[in-house]
């Protein structure tokens, strides 16, 4: 998986679990359009770095279930992984801004017939 893929994965599971630290996998899955076994490598990954903690729990239907919480270490990575992602969604954005800029210039021109 590409760096920024994985950065981008974690970020937005990271996310989702610091809203509602209850999700299941399953549910993570379901939010982001991922595969139940990429959720369940990416919260892996981020219980061996120490960023989440799963604690267990029994749900309104008496079933075993799980609690992804953040720890300190996991808050931190968080706003370094918002920093970056924002970064590069505004680079996204100031390029495709600038395509569009193009194309209704080039779409002006050929509207006033100048064409090329």
């Amino acid at each position: 998986m590409a760096r920024s893929a994985s950065s981008d994965m974690q970020f937005r599971v990271l996310r989702m679990l610091d809203g509602n630290p209850e999700l299941s996998q399953r549910q993570i899955a379901g939010e982001l359009k991922i595969s139940l076994g990429a959720v369940n490598y990416c919260l892996g990954a981020l219980i061996e770095k120490g960023q989440i903690k799963v604690r267990n729990f029994r749900s309104s239907d008496n079933k075993l279930r799980y609690a992804y919480i953040l720890t300190p270490r996991g808050v931190s990575e968080k706003a370094r992984l918002t920093g970056a992602f924002l970064k590069r969604k505004m680079a996204e954005y100031e390029a495709l801004k600038a395509e569009i800029d193009a194309l209704a210039a080039e779409q002006a021109a050929l509207e006033r017939g100048g064409g090329r």
